[in-house]
């Protein structure tokens, strides 16, 4: 087994986990703290290690997930690459503005529209290849697809929670990738 085959997933996996602290951390705060320009930056930044950590989950079940799967990574990674576009915006722009342009608002509600049917997608292409736990599969869909909503909203403790169910779910997947490869090494 090349050198490639464990550490493009590993990376993958540890890029899931960082993007998970970045999401889950800054969410437990806000649950305390409301939203700041400090929690902000991480969730903003945290951002980046979205499109490795996807690649890692789809490489591990590529082999059992078929043409479906391809398709739902294919459209998850598109909605993902929109939604790092919103989730920056919201967190390291607008997060300064007073308000948001008419124009600005509806293209991030596009944006994270074509998220929300990439993540069911891929969420749905995790639960029918059977490779990764149901529950971490079925928590991908539910809870991104709850954060996309409530990202739009004011932060309440309910959003902080989205925020910390959406992070575990994250390692969860991650920690199966990182196992796997372990396990080849």
């Amino acid at each position: 087994m090349t050198n490639d085959k464990i550490f493009l997933p590993r990376f993958g996996a540890v890029c899931g986990v960082v993007l998970a602290l970045s999401i889950g951390v800054p969410g437990a705060i806000e649950a305390f703290t409301g939203e700041t320009a400090a929690t902000s930056l991480v969730i903003g930044l945290g951002t980046a290690f979205g499109a490795p950590a996807v690649v890692a989950l789809h490489g591990h079940q590529a082999h059992a997930s078929g043409r479906f799967g391809a398709f739902a990574y294919a459209a998850n990674m598109l909605g993902l690459g929109l939604f790092t576009g919103v989730a920056f915006a919201l967190n390291l722009v607008l997060f300064f503005q007073p308000q948001v342009p008419p124009l600005t608002a509806a293209v991030l509600k596009v944006a994270s529209l074509i998220f929300v049917v990439g993540t069911v997608l891929f969420s749905a292409s995790m639960v029918r290849a059977k490779v990764f736990p149901a529950v971490p599969a079925w928590g991908y869909g539910i809870g991104f697809v709850v954060l996309a909503v409530f990202a739009a909203l004011p932060d309440t403790p309910w959003s902080a929670l989205v925020h910390v169910a959406c992070a575990a779910v994250l390692i969860w997947l991650s920690s199966a990738v990182w196992r796997a490869r372990s396990a080849l090494a």
